[in-house]
């Protein structure tokens, strides 16, 4: 980012700099910079931002054309990256009923013309529902991290204490974002895993949560990919301690493994992506919160929910909010926390592509994401040097690769794989220093037999 000073824009409100001066004042700063004291100084452009002259139309069209003919897709290479953003088959009718002119706009709708938005959403709410084995789930937020936050922060309202503790295996981005949305009011501490397994570590868990813990949140699957065991344990120390635990969860994982209502969790929360939404920059992100039908959970909900009721004809139903007045939308100054335009267009998404699944589909696909996933561990791990999974627990869809008995860096690796069209994993060397180089690589639906072995030729062909 970067600042001009004393320069006013015709369209840009406030920007006269006697009326900057003005404002500056009556909220007591000095200048301008003192509103952007909270960002890093490697991300302020203090240079002056290097704009072209104005192009006509058809000449930025060129322009814009051919820089993105720059861009290598997954559509010409094969792609093992995930981390948070993963390759899923997304079936045509997903993007058929996403594009309609009824349904495309990030917003939920409003009651007085949006029926048939706002019970697309309650269907999808419902399908998310039985998903997770819960009986309240939001309209959509931005994404997991934000999803993830939000849990924490309607745990803290709940509880009334203002401490949680997360794993050391969260995506370090996501953490960033978590710790960021719960500051200035809440502690968030970490709690380290076991070397050998990838587990939680319990005794690190014990000596840390207290009763000024109002959650422990983690990850099934984990970042790393590999499934939490302890999700029993986890959760009945929490409630022995009168906190609660959530749990984060890739919704393609629970056709094959346990909802984690079933190992006790108070709040589950996700990204919708693997549910039919296309990898695209910076979109096809949106994150869901579910928990049990109780007032106390009900109630601290920041983002909309719908349901629905009896009309006053007999046998007919409509749609509408619950407890509205729980939103910023209705109360600004109180409401739970701001809610913006969200991203309901991926909630619509999300259901369509759970009708067409359904059960017997999201157990199939969860079947043919181990099967591939473990047939690609099998294969790497025969390779000299290599080891897959670096951790001795059971994976889905992602595992961590171990690279340090080859004598090569993750970096030279993944350039030869780039050279022979592979997009390969999350290099961890510098997110996780103490696994050394390895990497997080991530296989699903979309991987055949021969991008697997595809895979493990590129990489013998560079470390043997």
């Amino acid at each position: 980012m970067a600042r001009e000073e004393n320069v006013s824009h015709p369209y840009i409100p406030n920007t006269v700099p006697e009326v900057q001066k003005e404002m500056l004042e009556e909220i007591g700063l000095e200048n301008i910079d003192e509103l952007y004291e909270g960002i890093p100084e490697s991300l302020i452009l203090k240079d002056k931002m290097n704009i072209p002259s104005s192009l006509t139309e058809f000449k930025l069209r060129k322009e814009i054309e051919s820089s993105l003919n720059l861009n290598k897709n997954c559509d010409e290479n094969t792609n093992f990256m995930g981390a948070g953003c993963w390759q899923h088959f997304v079936p045509a009718v997903c993007d058929e009923v996403n594009q309609r002119s009824e349904f495309l706009t990030a917003y939920a709708g409003e009651p007085y013309e949006d029926h048939g938005r706002i019970q697309a959403l309650f269907e999808y709410q419902s399908l998310v529902a039985e998903l997770v084995d819960m009986e309240v789930v939001n309209v959509p937020t931005f994404d997991w991290a934000q999803a993830a936050s939000t849990s924490l922060r309607m745990a803290c309202r709940i509880t009334g204490r203002n401490e949680v503790l997360l794993p050391r295996t969260i995506d370090p981005d996501k953490l960033r974002i978590i710790k960021n949305y719960c500051s200035p009011d809440i502690v968030c501490e970490v709690v380290d895993y076991e070397s050998s397994s990838g587990q939680l570590d319990m005794k690190d868990l014990k000596g840390k949560v207290s009763t000024n813990t109002a959650a422990v949140y983690f990850e099934n699957p984990s970042f790393l990919g590999f499934i939490e065991e302890k999700g029993d344990e986890i959760s009945k120390l929490c409630h022995e301690l009168g906190a609660l635990s959530i749990v984060g969860v890739d919704p393609s994982s629970l056709g094959v493994i346990e909802t984690p209502s079933q190992y006790g969790a108070d709040i589950v929360c996700g990204d919708l992506q693997p549910l039919g939404m296309h990898m695209n920059y910076g979109g096809g992100q949106a994150g869901f919160i579910a928990t049990r039908d109780e007032e106390k959970y009900v109630q601290e909900y920041p983002s909309r929910l719908f349901g629905i009721v009896p009309t006053e004809v007999e046998g007919e139903y409509g749609f509408g909010d619950i407890t509205f007045e729980r939103t910023s939308l209705y109360d600004r100054l109180n409401g739970k926390e701001s809610v913006g335009t969200q991203t309901a267009l991926w909630g619509i998404t999300a259901g369509v592509y759970l009708s067409l699944l359904g059960p017997n589909g999201m157990y199939e696909l969860g079947q043919t994401i181990l099967q591939n996933s473990q047939y690609a561990q099998e294969q790497l791990s025969k390779l000299k040097g290599v080891t897959s999974s670096r951790f001795n627990s059971l994976n889905f869809k992602e595992f961590v690769i171990d690279f340090n008995g080859t004598g090569k860096s993750v970096e030279e690796i993944h350039q030869h794989l780039l050279k022979e069209g592979i997009f390969a994993g999350m290099d961890l060397s510098e997110s996780f220093p103490e696994l050394g180089q390895s990497a997080l690589y991530c296989v699903t639906e979309v991987h055949s037999k021969n991008d697997i072995d595809k895979l493990v030729k590129a990489i013998q062909d560079v470390v043997e």
